[in-house]
């Protein structure tokens, strides 16, 4: 594998590959690997399955010693793909405490701070429309366009 990023790289099983994307990555797509999955509740009031983190988010922590846990976001560090939360910490050897860094895919937001012009444009929009037909409609099969069975006509006639 290259030492440099490249774009035209689609996927890997092997984890070492998947570590050095992400090691070696663009911020640009960094910020894409900062998306964190909402909770139901917001799932269906979003219309979306997952949004960018931000600072000022409530998110509840999914795996991990301190699963269960909710609190704010403090920062968000691009560089080194984590993520500290208000209220998590660890007691140093001297004594003192130090915030805990996660990983995003341990997370899931619980509350959106939609403050800001950014958020503000991705959320809060409509939900997408759902597909309207019913169960009978979509067991039922589909007609025939005319045009397609009279050139079949023809063509057995002949």
């Amino acid at each position: 594998m290259k030492k440099k990023f490249s774009t035209a790289w689609k996927a890997s099983k092997q984890p070492r590959k998947q570590r050095k994307y992400a090691a070696h990555a663009p911020l640009h797509i960094r910020k894409k690997l900062m998306n964190v999955n909402l909770s139901k509740d917001l799932r269906k009031t979003q219309g979306k399955r997952a949004v960018r983190l931000r600072r000022g988010d409530t998110v509840l922590v999914k795996k991990g010693k301190f699963k269960g846990t909710k609190g704010k976001v403090l920062s968000v560090k691009l560089k080194t793909l984590r993520v500290e939360i208000e209220g998590i910490q660890v007691k140093k050897q001297d004594g003192s405490k130090t915030n805990v860094r996660l990983k995003p895919h341990n997370l899931q937001i619980v509350e959106l701070n939609s403050e800001g012009r950014k958020r503000k444009g991705t959320i809060g929009k409509a939900p997408a429309k759902e597909n309207t037909r019913t169960i009978e409609e979509k067991s039922a099969p589909k007609k025939e366009n005319k045009k397609s069975t009279k050139k079949t006509v023809e063509k057995n006639a002949s």
